[in-house]
């Protein structure tokens, strides 16, 4: 079925009503706006026909009172469902007024000639919606007796139909009519306002059947302590009593301790706020604002429990009036700008991601505080309109970026739980960065834990909606409340941002710096990034580079700046600098090294933090064919290099000429070998005053943009030239043989595996060595890279593991001849293997120049 269309004359006629109409059309169990008058987009305030259907057709209570939203909700679909009159009383605003208003609705189904059915609904503004009391500026005028005496008019009572008490009216007039009876009350009563917390979760969790069922449990223990007509539900999950306050305190502890133990269901927290009679009496409805205040201050509190009202919750409640009633004029008129903090990757000190913050700047109050504002918002579920004004506005400037010629960074946005309650929030985001041509990558959602943890299963499948969608989520604040170490288990984020409270306790000790590592090393090895905010020191900094966090965020690189304040420091030349994103995935693997051996080495435990840090040196080098470039490394490295080296600089590049006086070429051409090739080697180098060092290479990383290779360095032993007694390892020998051997492999015939040791090749000191888990296939790929073309079929016929392990077990040795290509010309090569004495699994396998062979089978008997 397609949405109903008037005749160009029906329509025309319809439209220009200055009486307001509405026309609906109930389709796919939604109601469809068809067509509306003049006289109805007057009411509501807006500018054009089509705003004025589009905000009906998706959003159609969006200015409507919260309190009434359900009811009027419930009784449209219930009109057009089960059809019969309609006639309902609600308040709304339109978008011209703050005020509320008191609209009344009466409608009735009309059959068209083709047989569909249409809802003709008419609307008469009933006059505006205030407090009597002598607050204006604060009360919620809850006596809205005259709004609200046709709401019950189809059912001719004053209770609530699903728990039977008192409806708002009925329930204020019952407490006026007692006070009147009383001459005015004798001081010793209260107004008592309640809420369950988290009923729209359990309505999830369980479905509205139990919930309603939960409802109707909570209003017989209220019934039961403060008798029916004394209690009443004003929607919802809130409820309101009026009632002596002797005793108040331990009826109410009764009351919660009768729900929590009820056996009926599952029960929630309830939370309660008091307006004492002796604080004055100014009409019921104030004073349930008053008690409501009191309740409202509870709101985080997760468990039963009371509060009293106090004078200062009145400041706190005009400041929240003034927050949700000028938020739309705050965001239409740029009252409220977005500003952008600046998120450093490690490895490089360049911006690689920033943050969208949200700042009020006000023409009257002035600059207002994020903490003040934005919690109001969450509390009033208003805060999607600000976070989906946050998300156009950074659209925006990545548009401008790009116009400017400038690289485009990701940018996060915080989420907050009340978000995904008031409208798709993944949909709402996805239609916008889609309909800006953003690739959606350059956005990044953050949440916190808290966040997730109210509702973990749901909001465990909004995650996974924008992941599956291409969008980046990141936990902000990890270890800030809840630090549900399970959470990461069951839910995948791209990086967990850690909270400012481990840089605050960062001089008050290890402790905090030992954690934060180990939450690190724990967020990296599940696949996550890492970020750590409020940043203000280099000594921070250097520290947070050292233990792999990949990005830092702090007032110590910079503030929260707008984007004219960007643009300007780039044409000032004041910018710290945009990374270029075909660099991310390079820089990123770069950050992510631990340069620490994070084992404890003591067990003592006045030992442990002296210690925990002093682990083997580690250093990343940035290598390219012409020079070489220290990163990063640890404290450990830094200190060695200083010692033996005189240290250089981290950030200055070293041609490999210049850095023989580094260090030895042998360590040179490791680095060069292994960003080159991309193999993992183990070197041992001496050094100029006889110290040898033994280090292992790995290539980590290959930067697209420059071709330079990340490699990291671990020096695994220091050798000093004092300790003349340290015997003579394998790998000595094996370098010493190699000024005679082309090649030299030590492998394990049963695994496999090996070790090879080349010789000098242009550079001086022998080359370094290399391992590998195939070694007759090495064997074989290095006599097809060196031999003769013509000797190459019958040398690979005969270089197989069983020939090669027959004739050593027949003839002790197994030998070949041939010609192979060396430094450039073409030589006789012999090639010759035998097993290590006394090691059946181990053998030694040979390629040199063939001279004077008989000192070097003597050497080779040696090593055997």
């Amino acid at each position: 079925m397609k949405r109903y269309e008037f005749s160009d004359a029906e329509r025309k006629a319809l439209e220009k009503l200055r009486v307001p109409l509405a026309v609906y059309q109930f389709l796919n169990k939604r109601v469809v706006t068809v067509l509306v008058s003049d006289g109805f987009i007057e009411l509501l305030g807006y500018d054009s026909r089509e705003k004025t259907i589009y905000a009906m057709d998706n959003n159609m209570y969006e200015d409507t009172h919260p309190d009434d939203k359900s009811y009027i909700a419930e009784a449209a679909v219930n009109f057009a469902v089960n059809g019969g009159k309609y006639n309902v009383v609600y308040r709304s605003r339109s978008l011209s007024g703050s005020d509320y208003r008191i609209l009344h609705a009466t409608g009735e189904h009309i059959y068209t000639e083709d047989g569909t059915r249409l809802a003709y609904v008419w609307y008469t503004d009933e006059g505006p919606y205030s407090s009597r009391s002598h607050d204006s500026l604060l009360a919620v005028d809850f006596d809205i007796r005259h709004a609200m005496k046709g709401k019950n008019a189809e059912m001719n009572s004053s209770y609530d139909v699903l728990t039977g008490l008192p409806t708002m009216s009925y329930f204020i007039d019952l407490v006026n009519q007692w006070r009147r009876d009383h001459r005015g009350g004798n001081g010793n009563t209260a107004i008592v306002y309640i809420n369950l917390c988290g009923m729209k979760h359990y309505n999830r969790r369980f479905g509205f059947a139990e919930g309603d069922h939960l409802l109707r449990r909570f209003s017989r223990i209220l019934e039961r302590a403060f008798s029916q007509e004394n209690c009443s539900r004003f929607g919802s999950d809130h409820f309101c009593v009026f009632t002596l306050t002797d005793r108040l305190e331990e009826t109410l502890e009764h009351v919660f301790d009768e729900f929590r133990s009820d056996k009926a269901g599952p029960s929630l927290p309830v939370r309660a706020g008091i307006y004492p009679e002796i604080y004055g009496i100014l009409g019921v409805s104030a004073e349930c604002d008053r008690a409501k205040y009191a309740c409202d201050v509870l709101q985080n509190i997760r468990i039963s429990t009371f509060r009293y009202f106090e004078e200062s919750m009145l400041s706190r409640a005009q400041k929240r009036h003034y927050y949700t009633d000028n938020l739309n004029r705050a965001l239409e008129e740029g009252w409220i700008q977005v500003y952008y903090q600046p998120i450093i990757r490690a490895a490089n000190r360049r911006v690689s991601d920033e943050e969208a913050l949200a700042r009020w700047i006000d023409p009257v109050r002035g600059v207002i505080p994020p903490d003040e504002f934005i919690p109001v918002l969450e509390e009033s579920k208003l805060i999607y309109k600000l976070d989906l004004y946050v998300v156009e506005q950074m659209l925006k400037k990545i548009m401008i970026q790009k116009q400017e010629g400038l690289y485009v960074v990701p940018t996060s946005v915080n989420l907050s739980r009340s978000d995904f309650d008031a409208c798709d929030m993944v949909e709402e985001i996805r239609s916008r960065v889609d309909a800006a041509g953003v690739d959606r990558s350059l956005l990044n959602i953050e949440v916190t834990e808290s966040t997730v943890g109210k509702d973990f299963d749901y909001m465990k499948a909004q995650i996974n909606r924008f992941r599956e969608l291409g969008f980046r989520v990141w936990m902000d604040d990890f270890g800030n409340g809840y630090s549900a170490l399970g959470m990461l288990q069951s839910i995948h984020f791209d990086l967990i941002k850690f909270d400012m409270y481990f840089m605050k306790e960062f001089s008050n000790g290890d402790k905090a710096r030992i954690l934060l590592t180990e939450l690190i090393r724990m967020a990296i090895s599940l696949g996550m990034d890492t970020i750590c905010e409020g940043v203000e020191t280099e000594e921070q900094v250097s520290f947070l580079q050292e233990v792999g966090c990949t990005m830092m965020q702090g007032y110590y690189f910079c503030r929260p700046i707008p984007m004219d304040a960007i643009l300007e420091r780039y044409r000032s030349g004041t910018q710290i600098g945009f990374e270029n994103p075909d660099e991310s995935d390079y820089y990123e693997a770069i950050g992510k090294i631990n340069l620490y051996d994070l084992a404890i080495l003591s067990n003592d435990d006045e030992e442990v933090f002296e210690h925990y840090f002093n682990t083997i040196p580690m250093a990343i080098v940035e290598s390219t064919d012409e020079a070489f470039m220290l990163v990063r490394c640890n404290t450990t490295y830094r200190s060695l290099m200083v010692k033996l080296l005189g240290y250089f600089p981290i950030g200055q590049r070293v041609s490999f000429e210049e850095g023989d006086g580094v260090t030895n070429r042998g360590f040179l051409k490791a680095i060069r070998e292994c960003g080159n090739k991309g193999s993992k080697i183990l070197i041992e180098d001496r050094l100029f005053d006889g110290t040898v060092l033994q280090a292992f290479l790995k290539n980590i990383a290959l930067n697209p943009v420059t071709g330079a290779n990340a490699i990291v360095i671990a020096i695994l032993t220091i050798t000093h030239p004092d300790n003349t007694h340290s015997p003579v390892s394998f790998t000595h020998l094996a370098k010493a043989l190699t000024s005679d051997y082309l090649t030299l492999y030590y492998a394990n015939i049963r695994t496999g595996r090996y070790v090879e040791y080349r010789g000098s090749d242009g550079f001086e000191e022998p080359e370094a060595e290399r391992f590998g888990d195939d070694f007759f296939a090495s064997v074989r790929r290095s006599v097809r890279e060196r031999a003769a073309p013509e000797d190459i079929e019958p040398l690979l016929s005969a270089l197989t593991k069983e020939n090669i392990l027959r004739s050593i077990e027949e003839m002790g040795s197994f030998v070949l001849f041939f010609r192979a290509t060396v430094f450039g010309k073409m030589k006789p090569v012999n090639l010759k293997a035998v097993r290590i004495k006394h090691d059946r699994d181990h053998i030694i396998l040979g390629l040199r120049e063939k001279k004077e062979l008989i000192e070097s089978d003597l050497q080779t008997d040696a090593l055997r």
